[in-house]
């Protein structure tokens, strides 16, 4: 049985995004669609004293107009010494944090300007080092087929990978119809995360921050029983 996962790749997701590719033979990164302003394609928040802050990777010209693939990050001259700094100071005193933070450093330091060759470094390089054995597909354009309509562009993706099972997250039951994929063959099937607080700095528990967080408080061998803790719904 190989499951296939579809995704727009995004700066640093949380455990859910992970859990997907975990829960995936193989994850296609979905890098030649249109970019969202506001979404998480390229930030997300750390918890900064106590407050749930936003980290942003600062863009060339971003468009919903464009697609990822046709988006450059800003020179890292303008804002790269200033995320490590932030992610330093607020994370030094973390169990976790000479493991993670080398890491995390040369995700961010690599030296890509195009968006989505940038994040698909950063996506391979977090799931290896968090032991997640899923292939990648490191670009949707491989498949030439940005002409079809949203879910029969997935559904083409799903067939030509030989798919069995096409798996997403619990958001886009609305996006989906299970009859449509189940006339080719394909089971469609949705995951949902499972509450499991961690340790944080700060009083109570802040869920949905991203896996720099987490991986901090954490650590690479314990967030695997994070990534395992998800339901399909």
């Amino acid at each position: 049985m190989t499951r296939l996962a579809i995704m727009q790749p995004y700066f640093f997701p949380y455990i859910g995004y992970w859990q997907l590719i975990q829960a995936a033979d193989r994850f296609v990164i979905y890098d030649d669609v249109n970019y969202i302003n506001r979404g998480w394609i390229n930030r997300n928040r750390l918890l900064i004293n106590g407050e749930p802050t936003l980290i942003t990777l600062p863009l060339r010209q971003a468009s919903q107009n464009k697609k990822i693939c046709d988006i450059d990050i800003a020179p890292t001259a303008e804002w790269l010494k200033k995320m490590l700094r932030m992610v330093e100071v607020t994370y030094k005193k973390a169990p976790y944090f000479n493991d993670v933070f080398p890491v995390i450093e040369g995700v961010l330091t690599y030296e890509r300007s195009n968006l989505a060759d940038y994040l698909a470094h950063h996506l391979q390089t977090m799931a290896s080092f968090m032991e997640i054995e899923t292939e990648f597909v490191v670009t949707s354009r491989d498949y030439a087929n940005s002409q079809l309509a949203a879910q029969e562009r997935i559904i083409d993706i799903a067939r030509r990978e030989q798919a069995d099972v096409y798996i997403n997250a619990q958001g886009g039951k609305e996006l989906y119809d299970a009859a449509s994929f189940s006339q080719v063959g394909i089971d469609l099937r949705f995951i949902a995360m499972r509450p499991l607080p961690y340790p944080q700095r700060g009083s109570g528990f802040t869920p949905y921050l991203s896996i720099i967080d987490a991986l901090m408080e954490v650590g690479p061998k314990q967030i695997r029983s994070h990534l395992d803790a998800y339901d399909y719904v």
